[in-house]
């Protein structure tokens, strides 16, 4: 069996499943450039520098929403992680990776295209539909299950998806995901307490707020004071930040209720039985499962490796003979 990649490109982190090793690397999908055309970070290490570089080190996220918004820097990230990966085995490899339903067939190709011309010496690439992918890493069996309904929330943006026998019957693409989330507690820090602080401590407040509610601590940030203009510490309650991010909340549960309604009833009643899954890289974000569940009435199962799931589920792809026909080449484009 030839090597084979399966690559997942979030606008926060772009996951990459490698069939020779089984492993799969999760990075923040960023680079730095320095005087405008050097290569000087990528992934992980750029996101360090990331709101603390000088003037003549860019760094930027290659994905907006979901989509590719700079094509070269893109191939740069992806052909890196790929020589990191498997170094002189990369050369021939099939590459499957995974798309957004709900967007253009220009930028679905635009995804095809990046690996044609990364530089990889790809051999075969296909593409998997990313609902389809969530699916399989959620272990489900969707070419035979009817009814489920996956809600993948990432970095930029949430896909709603109705899966039934091995397609999708609907599929919805919202622009709110964890970027939103962090945008909407800088927003109240700076509203309640004169306070900037940048997307990295938004970030990690996010990520801390379960365990601090559950030690009924504050978040304790850095910033600087608008006022003054000099930097600072400050506590902030846990509750201004759950009160922060409700009302992101609540417009992808609005958004999911929209699904639901225009659900087939012979669908709908499969969806009732088996609740929602959530999955994606901000799924694990503090009581939103529980908001999800009020607001449909529905239970919602949040998946175990919520980052990784399109990864496993490309994987699945790769590795099951079964789950071969549920990946396509892009007509005209691949032998």
């Amino acid at each position: 069996m030839s090597n084979s990649f399966g690559i997942d490109l979030g606008t926060g982190n772009i996951k990459i499943y490698y069939s020779a090793d089984d492993s799969i690397l999760n990075e923040k999908n960023i680079i730095a450039i320095k005087n405008k055309d050097t290569l000087f970070a990528y992934g992980d290490s750029a996101f360090e520098m990331y709101e603390k570089a000088p003037g003549n080190i860019h760094i930027s996220y290659p994905l907006t929403n979901g989509v590719i918004a700079d094509i070269k820097n893109m191939q740069t990230v992806l052909k890196c992680f790929i020589e990191d990966l498997a170094g002189s085995k990369a050369a021939g490899a099939d590459y499957y990776i995974s798309v957004p339903t709900d967007v253009t067939e220009v930028e679905k190709r635009s995804f095809f295209d990046l690996v044609k011309d990364a530089g990889v010496k790809a051999r075969k690439i296909m593409v998997v539909e990313k609902a389809i992918a969530d699916g399989l890493g959620l272990d489900i069996d969707v070419k035979n299950s009817q009814g489920v309904l996956v809600v993948d929330i990432g970095f930029a943006t949430t896909e709603i998806s109705i899966l039934s026998l091995g397609g999708i019957v609907l599929s919805k693409l919202i622009k709110t995901g964890g970027q939103k989330f962090d945008e909407a507690i800088r927003a109240a820090v700076r509203k309640e307490f004169n306070l900037m602080i940048g997307g990295k401590t938004a970030e990690a407040v996010k990520v801390s707020l379960k365990e601090l509610e559950d030690e009924g601590l504050p978040a304790v940030v850095y910033g600087r004071d608008i006022v003054t203009g000099l930097p600072v510490e400050r506590e902030i309650p846990t509750q201004l930040v759950d009160q922060a991010l409700k009302e992101h909340f609540d417009i992808i549960i609005d958004n999911i209720k929209v699904i639901l309604e225009r659900t087939p009833p012979e669908l709908a009643a499969d969806i009732y039985r088996h609740g929602i899954y959530v999955t994606g890289g901000s799924a694990r974000t503090n009581h939103l499962g529980e908001l999800i569940s009020a607001g449909t009435n529905l239970k919602v199962n949040i998946a175990e490796n919520a980052a990784d799931s399109v990864a496993c589920g490309l994987a699945r792809v790769i590795n099951d003979d079964n789950y071969k026909s549920v990946a396509y080449s892009i007509q005209g484009m691949s032998k």
